[in-house]
């Protein structure tokens, strides 16, 4: 509890890892991305290899120009004078208001604290502490059998809004004690990113911070992994995606003012980009997001996304939707024997999958979203107060 922003709530987390560790990540695509991110990406391009991650709530320091760079690699050279280890090897991650200046002074003086609570049982502690605008922390775990040894995959994510990640989420950090090679895990975090992270959207927005950390720790015993299409790499690749998709999914249902958890499935496109633009152009659009919020079957908004999704030789005559199991509407218009009231029970549900299948080809591609209430308006029309 540095009180980086706020008095009595957990802000800062430092993760410690074996020597032997090696560590893969995704970052925002903001182009305006945060002091720490270019720090991060500098660091995992080093040759030294990362120790440590640090990480802080309350505070982004994006928009804070070289003085942020400065804080930020103040904080690694900090963290690396606690654990006898080059400020190299330091990982720096930050969450909160943007464009105000990170209160070094306070991360400082919080980090003796934060070391000494380094202990192999505290995810619990640290998912509590990434968290911003969250109302529950977000964990999970999966253990698995390789080649005779139990390897463990765990991670914890933060985030409830400015989520359209466009690679991973807000903050998401997954380490397994499996042994892997580099090659190995570089390319499992960008697949893992791709079907849980890359799959979410609550308001549409890419956040400055956004970084997903993939760590192993080559603590469990295994044969080394070194090549993505053994039997062993399939095993760890299922459990990594596994959890990455629950933190991803959690982040939606605890998507700020939520009240109901969207699966938008297009099925049937040319290519599975085309599909995804469909199905992100369901997710974003506020007329659908409020309609799913008032239990309101105004299903034309559906259609009207599908057609501005930018597939310009779209046939609308082939397209079909359903909502659950309900065809709301065949070859491009409402189905003869649907009826609003069956439309309606669907959407008073909690959870609720919408369909659209595009007649195109074999393509797929499913997006998890939430609806847009009033509350969402009212956490961040308060925020920073």
């Amino acid at each position: 509890m540095a009180g980086i922003r706020k008095a009595n709530r957990r802000d800062l987390v430092l993760m410690s890892f074996a020597d032997q560790s090696i560590v893969s990540a995704v970052f925002t695509r903001n182009r305006f991305c945060a002091a720490p991110v270019h720090v991060c990406r500098e660091h995992l391009a080093g040759p030294a290899g990362p120790r440590a991650v640090l990480i802080n709530t309350g505070n982004a320091n994006a928009g804070t120009g070289a003085e942020g760079i400065a804080r930020a690699r103040a904080s690694c050279a900090a963290v690396a004078r606690l654990l006898a280890i080059a400020p190299e090897q330091v990982l720096p991650f930050s969450t909160g208001v943007i464009m105000e200046s990170l209160p070094i002074d306070r991360i400082l003086a919080g980090l003796p604290a934060a070391q000494a609570a380094l202990q192999p049982a505290n995810w619990a502690a640290a998912a509590e502490g990434i968290m911003t605008t969250d109302t529950l922390p977000k964990a999970a775990s999966r253990q698995i059998v390789i080649g005779g040894r139990t390897v463990t995959v765990t991670g914890i994510a933060k985030g409830a809004g400015m989520i359209r990640p466009n690679m991973a989420t807000m903050l998401g950090f997954v380490a397994t004690d499996a042994a892997v090679s580099q090659t190995v895990l570089d390319a499992l975090v960008h697949e893992a990113a791709d079907a849980s992270f890359n799959r979410i959207t609550i308001d549409g927005d890419t956040s400055t911070n956004d970084s997903f950390v993939l760590i192993a720790t080559q603590q469990a015993g295994n044969a080394l992994i070194t090549a993505s299409d053994t039997a062993d790499a399939q095993l760890l690749r299922i459990a990594v995606i596994e959890v990455s998709r629950h933190l991803a999914q959690a982040i939606v249902r605890d998507g700020e003012g939520a009240t109901k958890f969207i699966t938008v499935q297009v099925d049937g496109g040319a290519t599975q980009a085309e599909c995804q633009r469909v199905a992100y152009a369901i997710a974003h659009s506020p007329l659908v997001k409020t309609a799913f919020f008032a239990s309101d079957p105004n299903l034309g908004r559906i259609l009207a996304a599908v057609g501005y999704a930018g597939i310009d030789d779209l046939d609308p005559g082939l397209v079909d939707l359903f909502l659950d199991e309900v065809h709301v509407a065949r070859h491009g218009s409402r189905h003869p024997d649907y009826q609003e009231a069956d439309g309606q029970r669907v959407m008073k549900q909690s959870e609720i999958t919408v369909r659209v299948l595009l007649h195109r080809g074999a393509a797929r591609s499913t997006v998890w979203t939430c609806d847009l209430s009033h509350d969402y308006v009212s956490i961040n029309a308060d925020y920073r107060s």
